[in-house]
């Protein structure tokens, strides 16, 4: 239980409800005092004004050199009031007692406040009265301030139970808020230590309200989607890369012993050398592909960025790609390059690479006879870059596979290539902001790379 207190106390949610209880609870106190200040000015004056009434009242019952009339009300007054919360005296200007149910002394004239101790008065009661002349002899009315008090213990007694109640309420409510955020809390804390210990596809629950946690809590989740596709990623390149270099590898381990064999023998090794170095080269540049991707997807390259028209990019690709196209038996054609002059903001040279790229993909796995489009089109806010082919395609189950480094679709891998072409490309389109989309074009394939525009400074 000291256990679940010490960490109630240490929870963010939980101090800081308490801090606005406690904030709360000041203004109302503060407030109290205010009110309470006010409501005794306001009694005290209508006290003053009742005796002042009252006083006036009997004044006017005095008639020249006639006390009789004054005398009988005085009386009757003071009738009224058994157990003296008014008090009435009159006495002549010696101080002797002519009529009432007490006798005031020493007050001044106008307003004034006593101690009295009468038969049947408590103790010490207080009063307020109001003194003044009528026909020569002092006339004092005097009411109990009891009644008054009374009212001002009441209203503090209330503001004392409504500020223990609004303590109370804070409190519990702090509790309150303060478990159900650290139950959320626990969550995330539960989530990443799952995710620490390799477990990468936990996930932090969501409680669907939509508020500041829930959409930390979405952001964290996308990160770990994010992350959890990387390692995946990861996983799958270091596998690729231990299948793709380890027979290039041995087969240069075997050129070279060969070579080694014939040397021994005074045989020529020339060939083998030449072998040698094409398996070299190939290694190397499966190797500065996965640097430049690397690269790309660093960002490394933005500073490059410029705006331009990326219908001239693809009249270059089809400029250098014509020719290639028909002397291995296939057709490339261009429509709509430059019918549209929005401009993205991108480099040059690696939008050059990513096309050149899509171009010789198609080019490489489709058969004599295929017929090669290149387009750019304007839709709404975008610009789409197509490179389209009536060859085989791709089939469905495998359309977002292809981007993976180093995965092929001749998974015997006995076809020419490094299965790095595509990861160039997504890389390539991540780093401008572009999507990718391979569409169906029954037969053959297309691959719609839409670009975001280059808004106007206006």
């Amino acid at each position: 239980m000291t256990g679940s207190w010490s960490r109630l106390l240490r929870s963010t949610p939980f101090r800081l409800a308490l801090t606005f209880g406690f904030l709360f609870m000041l203004a109302f106190v503060l407030s109290g005092a205010i009110v309470y200040q006010m409501m005794s000015a306001d009694l005290a004056e209508r006290l003053d004004e009742s005796i002042k009434e009252t006083y006036s009242v009997v004044a006017a019952t005095y008639s020249a050199n006639d006390l009789e009339d004054l005398v009988a009300t005085i009386e009757s007054h003071a009738k009224l009031s058994p157990k003296k919360e008014q008090l009435f005296s009159l006495t002549d200007p010696a101080g002797n007692h002519l009529a009432g149910n007490f006798t005031a002394t020493g007050l001044p004239d106008g307003f004034s406040g006593f101690d009295a101790v009468l038969p049947g008065v408590p103790p010490d009661t207080e009063y307020r009265a109001f003194s003044g002349s009528v026909g020569g002899n002092n006339l004092t009315v005097a009411f109990s301030l009891s009644e008054t008090e009374e009212l001002e213990t009441v209203a503090m007694m209330s503001f004392g139970w409504a500020t223990l109640i609004i303590t109370g309420l804070a409190v519990a409510g702090g509790a309150l808020l303060a478990s159900r955020v650290q139950l959320r809390l626990d969550g995330i804390a539960a989530t990443m230590v799952d995710v620490s210990h390799g477990r990468l596809d936990t996930r932090i629950p969501l409680t669907g309200t939509g508020d500041d946690i829930d959409i930390v809590s979405s952001q964290v989740n996308a990160a770990l989607d994010r992350l959890s596709g990387l390692v995946d990623g990861m996983k799958q390149v270091s596998a690729n890369i231990a299948h793709d270099l380890k027979t290039p590898l041995n087969r240069l381990q075997m050129i070279l012993e060969g070579a080694a064999d014939k040397a021994a023998r005074d045989q020529d090794v020339s060939d083998d050398l030449a072998d040698a170095r094409a398996e070299g080269h190939q290694i190397n540049e499966t190797f500065d592909a996965l640097l430049r991707i690397a690269q790309i997807e660093a960002g490394a390259r933005k500073a490059r960025f410029t705006d331009l028209d990326l219908g001239e990019v693809l009249e270059i690709i089809a400029e250098i790609y014509t020719d290639v196209a028909e002397d291995d038996g296939k057709s490339l054609v261009s429509t709509q390059l430059r019918e549209t002059a929005d401009p993205i903001h991108g480099d040059r040279e690696l939008l050059t690479q990513m096309f050149a790229n899509l171009v010789e993909n198609a080019l490489r796995h489709c058969p004599p006879g295929t017929t090669i489009k290149l387009s750019v089109t304007r839709q709404a806010e975008r610009v789409l870059a197509s490179v389209a082919d009536n060859g085989p395609g791709i089939p469905p189950d495998e359309r977002e596979q292809v981007f993976q480094r180093l995965y092929r679709l001749d998974h015997s891998r006995s076809t020419p290539g490094n299965g790095l072409g595509l990861s160039l490309v997504r890389a390539i389109a991540d780093l401008h902001g572009a999507s990718i989309a391979l569409d169906d074009c029954q037969p053959g394939l297309a691959v719609v790379v839409s670009f975001p525009l280059v808004r106007s400074a206006a």
